[in-house]
């Protein structure tokens, strides 16, 4: 690789240099600088924030000529400006090339030095480090000490006297004089230990100087080198992490009585980036676009194997006998036509077709088409947001003034883009309206089964062209505070319910449940029996009002599985998962709200000859008497087959039995063989073998009649197919509490 990189830079230059001489001195006299002739800065002009917490930055200005331009940032920056940095020179020019301060690893900078020591040593490890260095010793006993350090040891040492004395340690340095005397010095605080040596002493400060280097946050400097002719308009984009903004909203109802609040929002932005935002142009996106961070601008080391050099035995000469002839092979190769193997460039492939080169090589021209532009590669006026959020720009009057925010959206993202310039220095932060708006608000009360506790809300109708944000709300009424709360998302056209206070003049109590499941149709196919119930329920709300003014409560009654109402009164609004009715309640005053449900559910049970299912084919047969005619030669055939299963289990557990008196049989007949005794337990072994075997025999015919059994109850199952129509109340219950679900 680095012979093909030498090889590419004297091609370059002898190009150059042909160049050079083929050019008229006047001419070359003529041409302009190759080399930036200043520096200035590029000030940030759009500032487009994420809730993912990264930034889309934009910095805009002129250049003239070949000019160098520099951008500050801060170190945290540097990785997410390297991975998105994009620059365009919208004035025909090039960007000769992007250069920016970097830093060695501290890991790497301490690899120069000869202590050997970490970047979080300790002070064993500091004097491990200092062995066999010459070092002077003050503060022991004795005076001034001078020689090398040999070692240093830890030891234990129990201080006090008696049970109570405490065992702690102590180290000891053990030093080598210039007469070869060796003294071990207790290493107290009162100990100095100074190396003799300059370069050691030099070595340390370095040491302690890197360490510092690392507390040291500061600024990168990035310069670009903008090469052109005449005054050009350059921009440069990227994206880098900032806090995430967040989003608060005022709901403000005003004293007089009206069903419209004035909503107001606002954006909390901080800006903690190296640079000032004067006068730029701000949008809020309020979506999460995937990022992530990638240690580019830290220069990495790649860990690579250790390859031994080879160092195998060299052969002895050796001779070797000549040919006893030539064979002349120079006219078959020619019929045969060898021809010697061609040679493919190393850039090239040759796969499948005509050989192509890769990109990055001198004779390819690579195009790139720009179907679908991305956040961060738009370079147009508009910039990238105006570029990704397609459908057009919508300036509603719900700003503080005319035109101040417009809004774009596409997919689960949307825009607040400021119309106004905004000024924020670096490290401060800044609240800025986003809505400022009248829209129809409702004041209700709201009570939910998972929350029992009724909460004041707002039934609150977004009928701006803005997409509330998900954030924190303040709800005023008749000049003071009434309480706050959370709100996810609110679209255009959505309705929401934002509770924000505790009613303590409303109680509801859910009382008087009653379910009623009835059994309305079932089928047998195939072995498969499936029961079709209607489950009808009815739920009974009581809600109350104690307050000295009407109320209107939402209660929020959930949603069976499968289930549809049964009742008269309509919800006012259903979610996924509850009904909302609206209950209007006046002064002092209490009503009653009955909810009906009807669900159909299925039970399906599998027939099969490995399980008994005769009490439960026996209940459905008493339902009608069709059904018991259509079940009794399946019940019957079951029974049987269940009768069978009993008795080879009843055998099964006989033989068990007798094979256990038979070897206990066997075993006093061996240990009384010879003696009188012995003929009795002769004749219990004759006994028990002659019933094992009569027991085996019934073993045998049980089976065959349980496997002709098995066979007719399949069968039976195979034939039997139908479906009968019921009306029948399996199940009624009526409680005076509600029923856990």
């Amino acid at each position: 690789m680095r012979l093909v990189l030498v090889a590419f830079c004297c091609a370059v230059s002898a190009s150059f240099l042909a160049a050079q001489s083929a050019t008229p001195a006047k001419a070359r006299t003529a041409a302009p600088a190759a080399q930036p002739t200043a520096t200035k800065d590029l000030p940030v002009r759009k500032v487009v924030l994420y809730k993912n917490g990264v930034g889309y930055f934009e910095h805009a200005g002129t250049v003239m000529g070949n000019q160098r331009v520099a951008i500050d940032f801060t170190s945290p920056q540097l990785n997410d400006v390297l991975q998105s940095l994009t620059v365009l020179d919208q004035g025909g020019g090039r960007i000769g090339g992007v250069n920016y301060n970097s830093t060695t690893p501290l890991s790497e900078q301490l690899k120069t030095l000869s202590l050997g020591m970490s970047d979080d040593p300790t002070s064993t490890e500091l004097f491990q480090a200092l062995r066999g260095q010459r070092v002077e010793v003050t503060g022991a006993p004795g005076g001034t000490i001078s020689g090398r350090l040999m070692s240093i040891e830890s030891r234990s040492v129990k201080e006090g006297s008696g049970d109570s004395g405490a065992t702690v340690d102590k180290f000891y340095l053990t030093l080598v004089g210039a007469t070869g005397a060796v003294r071990v010095i207790e290493l107290t605080p009162a100990l100095s230990v100074r190396p003799v040596d300059a370069a050691l002493q030099g070595q340390l400060d370095r040491y302690l100087e890197l360490l510092s280097t690392t507390h040291a946050s500061g600024l990168r400097h990035l310069t670009l080198d903008a090469l052109g002719q005449g005054t050009r308009e350059l921009r440069v984009s990227y994206i880098s992490e900032v806090p995430v903004w967040k989003a608060t909203y005022r709901i403000v109802f005003p004293r007089d009585a009206k069903s419209n609040a004035i909503v107001q929002g606002w954006a909390v932005v901080d800006n903690t980036v190296g640079a000032d935002w004067d006068n730029v142009q701000l949008s809020l996106v309020a979506g999460a676009p995937q990022s992530f961070i990638q240690p580019l601008s830290q220069p990495l080391y790649v860990r690579r194997p250790e390859v031994p050099i080879a160092t195998a035995a060299e052969t002895t000469p050796q001779t070797h006998e000549a040919a006893e002839h030539v064979v002349h092979v120079q006219s078959e190769m020619m019929n045969n036509q060898l021809v010697a193997p061609s040679r493919i460039p190393m850039n090239a492939k040759a796969i499948g077709g005509p050989m192509r080169m890769v990109p990055g090589s001198s004779s390819e021209t690579v195009s790139i088409e720009a179907n679908e532009v991305s956040p961060g590669l738009a370079g147009s006026s508009g910039g990238v947001m105006g570029s990704v959020f397609s459908g057009g720009v919508y300036r509603p009057s719900d700003a503080l003034q005319q035109g101040d925010v417009s809004t774009n959206a596409f997919d689960d993202f949307f825009e607040y883009a400021l119309t106004q310039p905004v000024t924020i220095h670096k490290n401060e932060s800044a609240m800025v309206p986003i809505l400022q708006q009248e829209l129809p608000a409702e004041h209700v009360t709201l009570w939910s089964e998972k929350n029992r506790k009724p909460l004041r809300a707002v039934w609150l109708e977004n009928t701006s062209k803005l997409t509330l944000d998900s954030g924190s709300f303040s709800i005023f009424e008749s000049g003071a505070f009434a309480g706050e709360g959370l709100l996810d998302p609110i679209h255009p056209g959505e309705k929401r319910l934002l509770s924000y206070a505790t009613d303590q003049a409303v109680k509801v109590h859910r009382g008087g449940f009653a379910e009623t499941r009835t059994l309305r149709h079932i089928a047998l196919h195939n072995g498969v029996l499936v029961e079709t119930n209607s489950e009808v329920t009815e739920s009974k709300y009581t809600v109350a009002n104690a307050a000295d003014e009407a109320r209107t409560v939402i209660v929020e009654h959930p949603r069976r599985p499968n289930g549809e109402l049964d009742s008269d009164l309509k919800p006012a609004e259903t979610t996924a998962i509850a009904y909302r009715f609206r209950v209007a309640i006046d002064p002092n005053q209490s009503v009653e709200l009955k909810v009906g449900e009807r669900a159909n559910l299925s039970e399906t049970v599998v027939i099969n000859p490995n399980l008994d299912h005769t009490a439960f084919l026996i209940q459905v047969s008493k339902y009608t008497p069709e059904l018991e005619e259509k079940l009794r030669p399946l019940i019957e055939a079951e029974t049987a087959l269940s009768d069978l299963n009993h008795k080879l289990a009843d055998n099964q557990q006989r033989q068990k039995t007798l094979t256990d008196d038979e070897a206990r049989a066997r075993e006093n007949l061996t240990a009384l063989k010879g003696n009188d005794a012995a003929k009795r337990f002769a004749e219990e072994l004759n006994r028990a073998e002659d019933d094992l075997g009569t027991a085996r025999k019934e073993q045998a015919g049980l089976e065959q009649q349980r496997d002709a059994a098995r066979a007719k109850f399949t069968g039976l199952i195979a034939q039997l197919s139908f479906e009968t129509d019921l009306n029948v109340v399996t199940q009624s219950n009526q409680l005076g509490s509600v029923r856990p679900r």
